[in-house]
C-alpha cells in the first residue's frame, strides 16, 4: 500500500474521526480519483461553461454550437458540464464535426441528464470535484451567459489565476452585452472605489463576441498529448488543482 495512504489511514485512526466523516472523505476521494482517470484519456481541450436553461434557438446556443464545430476542426477537445443549453450546444457542434466531445455531468435533485452529443462522459456526485476536472482538463476557458452556477465556475477559476494557484491560461467571456455590466462593476466598485482587486486583475479575462479569438488562443497554446498536462509544468507547491 502507498505510504501516503497508509499514513493517512493511521492519522484517521489516531484522530478517532466520526465514521460518517471518514465515509464522506472516501466519497470525495472516489469522485476525484475517477475524474482524474477519465480526463487522462484525452488531451487537454477547451472547457465551455454557460446556462443550462437557454433554448437551442437562442443566439448564444447557436454561437456555442459554431464554436464547438470550429474547435473540433482545429483538433481541440470540447469539455462541458454535459447538460442542456449552452453545454449541449457546444457538445453538439463538436460531436457533429467529428471531434472529441466530453461531458462531465453532475447528480442534481431536478435530474440533469447527459446530453446526447458526447463521445466521453462521467457523472459526479460533488460539485467541487466536477469543477476541478473541468479546470484541470482544459487549456482555454470560455464562459457564455449563465446563472449562479456559471458565475461560481467563473469566479473560482478567476481567483485561482489571480492568486497564482494555477497558470494563467486564456479565459474568454462571450457576449459583450451580457458581461460588460459586471466588468464595469468590478472596475468601479472593486478596483477604483474600494481597491479590493488590483489594477491588472481584470486583464485575466477577455470579453468578446468573436469566437474566432477562442480558436486562435487554443491554437496558440497548442495540442498537448494525451496523458500530458500543462499543470505538470506548474510548481506543485503553487498549484491548488
Amino acid at each position: 500500500m502507498d505510504k501516503t495512504i497508509t499514513s493517512w489511514l493511521e492519522q484517521i485512526a489516531k484522530e478517532e474521526l466520526d465514521p460518517g466523516d471518514v465515509e464522506r472523505s472516501l466519497r470525495y476521494a472516489k469522485d476525484l480519483e475517477q475524474g482524474l482517470a477519465k480526463i487522462r484519456t484525452f488531451a487537454q481541450g477547451v472547457s465551455i461553461f454557460g446556462s443550462a436553461r437557454l433554448s437551442p434557438a437562442s443566439k448564444y446556443c447557436k454561437l456555442a454550437t459554431e464554436l464547438g464545430e470550429k474547435l473540433a476542426h482545429n483538433g481541440h477537445p470540447v469539455i462541458t458540464g454535459g447538460g442542456p443549453g449552452i453545454m449541449e450546444a457546444a457538445n453538439k457542434g463538436c460531436y457533429e464535426a467529428g471531434g472529441r466531445s466530453i461531458g462531465l455531468n453532475i447528480e442534481l435533485a431536478h435530474e440533469q441528464h447527459i446530453n446526447p452529443y458526447v463521445t466521453d462522459s462521467m457523472e459526479f456526485r460533488y460539485f467541487f470535484a466536477r469543477k476541478v476536472m473541468l479546470t484541470f482538463a482544459s487549456k482555454v476557458y470560455v464562459f457564455f451567459p449563465g446563472g449562479f452556477g456559471t458565475m461560481d465556475e467563473f469566479s473560482e477559476i478567476l481567483i485561482l489565476m489571480q492568486e497564482g494557484k494555477m497558470p494563467k491560461m486564456p479565459m474568454f467571456l462571450i457576449g459583450k452585452s451580457f458581461w460588460k455590466g459586471l466588468d464595469k462593476w468590478y472596475g468601479e466598485k472593486m478596483e477604483h472605489q474600494l481597491h479590493t482587486i488590483a489594477k491588472g486583475d481584470r486583464k485575466i479575462y477577455r470579453i468578446t463576441d468573436d469566437i474566432d479569438e477562442v480558436v486562435e488562443a487554443a491554437n496558440k497554446v497548442g495540442h498537448p498529448k494525451i496523458y500530458e498536462n500543462l499543470y505538470n509544468h506548474f510548481s506543485l507547491k503553487q498549484s491548488h488543482i
